[in-house]
């Protein structure tokens, strides 16, 4: 058993042909201070490998522990030119950009410079990884004939990288009714060092007002194996009645065609993705060719010269078909950490008194049903009877049946577009998603980011520093939630905010 694991269960073997092949969870034993996440997925775990800890039926059964050993092998192993590295990249390994299978620290924060008149300069770094994709495009939704839809930070020794990003944050105070203060921050991105900063082949400049970035920080790879198996009924049913005009709210699905076929999409931001995109990954943010995107991404673009004359071989594939789906394996195994209640011995202020911690948490899931979060952030979903199949055809039916509490619809909704001028509308259309709209992002495991990671960035691009000005970043269908938060006691305010770091 691993080492990690603080839970105490009773694990029975169902009968099978063979015994090592299946494994059912008949009974859990649930420790005091915890509630189940995942189901028989779930993994009792307060520490930095709460993110990374493998599932009890990954665990108890030597093939998938010998599996998810390699897949994981895979994730964080550094990739090398000579392995497929390049010739440009965003990140060298999945690690890198999701250390312990979490958000690693957004270059975003990291000043890089300073202007003339003291501005704070951040962004991309001279070398080795920003922790960040830069997705640009045109203002008609057109991408750069040169660029793609990702502009490439990094590159290996000898190659231009295809541009740089600056981002320079804009800072607004504003107050609860109850006068206390907050403030928000806004990214202005600036690309700089464009490789080559004209449109196709012609003398015309790229311009900064024809262009449009938004940048992406990476996601937890909390429950991507319960998102996996998910009744993709339940979700269109959920998006059939999402209908609540009293607060505003009314969330849709997002279809894509991934493989030749129109699938509900699931994975990503904005629901884009009809899988964990370990393919995409391997190619877009490493430069590691497969088969599935057997070309450079900077096919036809002066990198491919520059990486042939620093020793770069472009005759077959970086990465095997079953490599990746050991990677795939290695995601979908990863258990999805407990819930916690909060201590019975840990004192709390509330309203002038103390209460323990755990009431104080309690406190903080009624105000949560209040703001009627709920809405979208559905805390209790189930998977399908089959569980999930891996992206080579492996199937796992041990993620099937489960009741789970992701705390997501993951349906899109709008989220606004008119806070400081911009509210959280990046421009950028991912299948019918529109520019203000994002999937609801599922909250387990969120409350131990800053333990797993070490900061408390959230949002897609990383502008909310904290859980509360995430909150009041929400607009559009998010207005009404976000307005009952407002008017809350501060001391409600805080239980909230409490609740979710026990999720």
């Amino acid at each position: 058993m691993n080492k990690n694991t603080l839970f105490l269960a009773l694990f029975l073997l169902a009968a099978c042909d063979k015994e090592d092949d299946c494994f059912t969870a008949q009974d859990f034993e649930v420790p005091s201070g915890y509630a189940l996440s995942a189901g028989s997925s779930t993994v009792f775990i307060n520490s930095s490998f709460a993110y990374d800890t493998d599932a009890p039926w990954v665990e108890n059964i030597k093939a998938n522990s010998r599996r998810f050993i390699n897949g994981d092998g895979l994730y964080d192993d550094v990739l090398t030119q000579k392995a497929g590295l390049g010739p440009v990249y965003a990140g060298y390994s999945c690690g890198s950009c999701h250390r312990n299978a979490g958000r690693t620290k957004p270059a975003l924060w990291t000043q890089t410079g300073t202007d003339p008149d003291g501005t704070p300069v951040y962004g991309s770094g001279a070398y080795g990884f920003s922790s960040m994709l830069v997705y640009i495009t045109r203002k008609n939704g057109a991408f750069f004939q040169n660029y793609g839809r990702v502009l490439h930070d990094q590159s290996i020794y000898g190659v231009t990288a295809e541009g740089k990003l600056e981002c320079r944050w804009h800072e607004q105070q504003f107050a609860f009714p109850d006068g206390e203060t907050y403030s928000l921050a806004y990214p202005e991105y600036t690309i700089t060092d464009w490789y080559k900063p004209k449109y196709r082949d012609t003398d015309e400049d790229i311009r900064p007002e024809d262009l449009f970035c938004t940048v992406r920080i990476p996601l937890r790879h909390v429950g991507m194996g319960q998102m996996m198996a998910l009744d993709r009924n339940e979700i269109e049913q959920l998006a059939a009645k999402s209908n609540y005009p009293e607060y505003g709210i009314s969330g849709r699905c997002n279809y894509i065609v991934e493989r030749g076929i129109r699938q509900l999409g699931l994975s990503g931001n904005k629901a884009q993705h009809a899988d964990l995109t370990v393919e995409l990954g391997f190619s877009s943010d490493m430069g590691a060719t497969n088969s599935r995107y057997p070309e450079e991404i900077c096919e036809g673009q002066s990198q491919m010269q520059e990486g042939s004359m620093m020793g770069l071989l472009y005759d077959q594939l970086d990465v095997t078909t079953e490599d990746m789906e050991d990677v795939d394996f290695y995601l979908h195994g990863l258990g999805v950490p407990a819930r916690r209640l909060g201590s019975i011995r840990q004192p709390a202020a509330y309203q002038g008194r103390t209460i323990t911690e755990r009431e104080l948490v309690s406190i903080g899931e009624q105000k949560f049903y209040e703001a009627k979060c709920h809405l979208c952030h559905v805390t209790t979903l189930h998977t399908r009877p089959r569980g999930a199949t891996l992206l080579n055809g492996t199937e796992l039916p041990w993620l099937g049946g489960q009741t789970i509490h992701p705390y997501s619809d993951y349906l899109l909704h709008d989220m606004g577009s008119e806070l400081m001028g911009v509210g959280l509308n990046d421009n950028y259309v991912s299948g019918l998603a529109r520019g203000n709209e994002w999937r609801t992002t599922p909250l387990w495991g969120i409350g131990l980011q800053e333990k797993v990671n070490a900061h408390t960035y959230f949002l897609h691009d990383g502008r909310a520093r904290n859980l509360q000005e995430a909150i009041m970043w929400h607009g559009g269908e998010g207005e009404a939630s976000k307005n009952i938060f407002a008017r809350m006691p501060k001391d409600d305010r805080s239980a909230l905010v409490k609740f979710l770091e026990s999720l």
